[in-house]
């Protein structure tokens, strides 16, 4: 039922993301690769783009802010450079 109105699909290694119609993402696959976006879910509307690592998805939003979610060290946690990720 989630995946209605799907405008794209991104992968990774293991890992699938679709941006839905309203700008929503649903993902599915193995957690670590991006399959469990649950921690920024909540974050994740007006979504414009998804790209992708081997195993981690950033979304670019409507306002230009950047969600990351996925493995650490493939680019999953963005945190450290955040403050960076506007206007992009």
């Amino acid at each position: 039922d989630q995946l209605r109105n799907v405008q794209k699909v991104q992968c990774t290694s293991g890992a699938f993301a679709a941006i839905q119609a309203d700008g929503s993402v649903v993902t599915w696959g193995h957690p670590d690769l991006g399959g469990d976006s649950s921690a920024v879910q909540d974050q994740l509307r007006n979504v414009q783009k998804v790209q992708c690592t081997s195993g981690a998805f950033a979304a670019i939003q409507a306002d230009g802010s950047v969600v990351t979610w996925g493995h650490p060290d493939l680019g999953g946690d963005s945190s450290a450079v955040q403050d960076q990720l506007r206007n992009v």
